[in-house]
């Protein structure tokens, strides 16, 4: 399992990405620096505000938009509805849950409702 602080880096590309693709732009990079807690909070506030910063017409026809991801021994192709419904979404769940739990797993006192919002 990677670090708290990765899965937080991770969750948060994704979020940053999905908005950012299906609205036809590349997503921005960002370092991965973050060490502390304040890094991570200003991480997601950057995420935050990144997605906010979309207007809904950048959005039009998103569900048919190609996507392409490429790595470096690897590429996919999607269309944009099956990107976010079958790789961000779930991508961005997992890491995030997998944060929630390293946390848990750490004894901090958090519950479904902390989970939740």
């Amino acid at each position: 399992m990677l670090p708290f602080v990765k899965q937080i880096q991770i969750a948060t590309d994704h979020a940053r990405g999905a908005a950012s693709r299906l609205s036809g732009q590349e997503p921005p990079r960002w370092a991965d620096d973050e060490r502390t807690f304040d890094d991570l909070h200003a991480r997601i506030a950057k995420t935050i505000d990144h997605v906010k910063s979309f207007q809904r017409e950048q959005f039009e026809g998103w569900e048919n938009r190609d996507v392409e991801l490429k790595f470096p021994s690897v590429s996919f192709r999607f269309t944009g509805r099956d990107y976010l419904l079958n790789f961000a979404v779930p991508n961005f769940y997992f890491h995030y849950t997998t944060a929630y739990l390293i946390l848990r797993h750490n004894g901090v006192q958090i519950g479904k409702r902390d989970y939740l919002g």
